[in-house]
């Protein structure tokens, strides 16, 4: 075979499923390999979207999504994508292509360094130089975007090495199992939390995992402690539990942040600093417990004087079997805070004058979606008022950004969405600003069949404001574009185009040509 069939044969090993993107030339071998595997390739309308989709498919699944694009432009369009699940936390492969290596004819042409443009924005990039390299290559770049942090790896197939006859096999698929917290560091974090007179539980992103939800439960129950969540570990925990004190959609002075204020201790499951900081810590303030996969990444609003690192279910799970609920944990402020969070923030949502306020529409969509139904937010103010007063009821059913924070990704998210979880309700919920940089890909939705509802909210601010125009006949196109450029403004002018000129010049009319010495 060659080095495009051993790479999608690899790929089929790790069980991927679908590849986002769009192709080119310099992708030809492996979409020809593509053709007869059990792979979909759903094309995109913008590379950028396609790794959106793709670290949307990682982050529901806990899989890498996998995208694809050819070189120069088509490659440095992944750049946003990439951040997106870099910061995100978000398993994904990116596969690029270029020109031939060991022998072009072509020079400098679209040729850039897509491997060193990847590396701040990756955890692994590598161009591929050897055909029987790719199954350990393959292996290693899926490896490192499942393990802790999870996020995006980036692998360049150049033409001659997608062409070179390779003789190498798929390596097999190795589980991974991850390591345990110290006992010693997890009855340290019993007694503090035991010897605090108001611990208060904080859910954030790195706690998104099916596998933690059960034993997070289970800690609540017994000690009977308060929660809240950062907007990214938003629905970890269902928001209608009566110790749930809401989302962190602000970083101070809202209602939530008085129970912040007067906790002692806060144990941070899953916290990230690439999140907008849940709350501010001073060096007078509460106490820190940071549990995670990872130690914690200190910066000056975050230093957590105690760590607990290993697997954050079964950390959880010792914490629970150790830990004695304590009379001195005193939830009664809490308590009174909750009922002011139901009041001013869940309750009262139901004026409907117009134009209508952000609080109606959230309350409004909240009673439209079912339990398991999913809303992709785009970036916006609106984020902000679904993040604070939207329940969420599950795990990943609010898909929000609030690490690279990039407009643009709701549409695209929401589309993967629908893709992998074809039976379940879907809405995408955008600013006309956030949806017009990927609008195109309403496209692909339509194409691909998919069930999907679109929510534009228009704040009135300016956006192109353009005069529109359409020609019918090609006579009007000259008087037309004149007249254009004599009026103030902006115009737009649809020209309808018959590209069956591409064929007919470019190839039949060049390739019967005669050169005349």
């Amino acid at each position: 075979m060659n080095g495009a069939e051993l790479f999608v044969q690899c790929l089929e090993n790790e069980g991927v499923e679908y590849i986002f993107g769009i192709p080119g030339e310099e992708n030809l071998d492996f979409l020809e390999a593509l053709r007869t595997s059990s792979i979909k390739l759903i094309l995109t309308r913008h590379e950028q979207a396609a790794g959106f989709m793709a670290a949307t498919f990682g982050r529901l699944t806990g899989k890498p999504g996998v995208c694809l694009s050819t070189l120069g432009p088509g490659a440095t369009n992944f750049v946003t994508s990439s951040s997106f699940a870099l910061l995100g936390g978000m398993p994904v492969l990116f596969i690029t292509g270029q020109k031939p290596i060991k022998k072009s004819k072509q020079g400098r042409f679209q040729i850039i360094d897509v491997v060193r443009i990847m590396e701040p924005i990756t955890k692994f990039t590598r161009q591929i130089v050897n055909a029987n390299n790719i199954p350990s290559l393959v292996r290693e770049t899926f490896r490192l975007a499942m393990e802790e942090k999870p996020g995006p790896v980036h692998l360049e197939l150049p033409e001659d090495i997608a062409a070179e006859n390779a003789d190498e096999k798929p390596y097999s698929v190795t589980e991974i199992h991850r390591t345990a917290a110290a006992k010693s560091a997890i009855i340290k974090a019993s007694e503090i939390i035991s010897s605090a007179s108001h611990p208060l539980l904080l859910i954030a992103a790195g706690a998104n995992r099916k596998e933690i939800c059960h034993e997070l439960y289970e800690f609540i129950d017994k000690t009977g402690i308060y929660f809240f969540s950062t907007q990214m570990g938003k629905g970890v925990l269902d928001e209608r539990h009566p110790r749930c004190l809401g989302t962190a959609a602000l970083s101070d002075h809202d209602y939530l942040h008085c129970a912040i204020s007067s906790a002692d201790v806060i144990i941070n499951v899953g916290h990230d600093v690439v999140e907008k900081p849940p709350f501010f810590m001073t060096p007078e303030g509460f106490t820190v417990i940071h549990i995670n996969y990872y130690s914690a990444n200190v910066d000056a609003v975050y230093f957590p004087q105690h760590e607990v690192v290993g697997d954050i279910a079964e950390t959880i799970k010792e914490l629970a079997s150790v830990i004695e609920p304590c009379t001195c944990n005193d939830f009664s402020y809490f308590e009174r805070i909750k009922i002011e969070i139901e009041t001013n923030v869940f309750a009262g949502n139901d004026d409907d004058s117009f134009p209508v306020k952000p609080q109606y529409i959230v309350s409004e969509i909240r009673k439209i979606m079912p339990g398991d139904g999913i809303i992709s937010l785009d970036n916006g103010m609106f984020k902000l008022w679904f993040a604070r007063n939207y329940k969420a009821y599950e795990s990943n059913t609010v898909l929000l950004d609030n690490a690279l924070a990039t407009m643009g990704a709701g549409l695209p998210a929401a589309i993967a969405a629908k893709i992998i979880y074809p039976d379940r309700k879907i809405v995408a919920i955008c600013g006309d600003g956030g949806f017009m940089m990927n609008s195109q890909e309403l496209e692909t939705a339509i194409r691909l069949g998919l069930n999907l509802v679109v929510i534009i909210l228009r704040d009135d601010a300016k956006s192109y404001n353009a005069t529109g125009h359409r020609i019918t006949k090609a006579s009007e196109l000259s008087p037309l574009t004149e007249k254009c450029l004599e009026s103030p403004g902006v115009h737009l002018i649809e020209v309808p185009v018959d590209y069956m000129e591409n064929e007919k010049v470019f190839i039949d009319e060049l390739k019967s040509k005669t050169c005349i010495l």
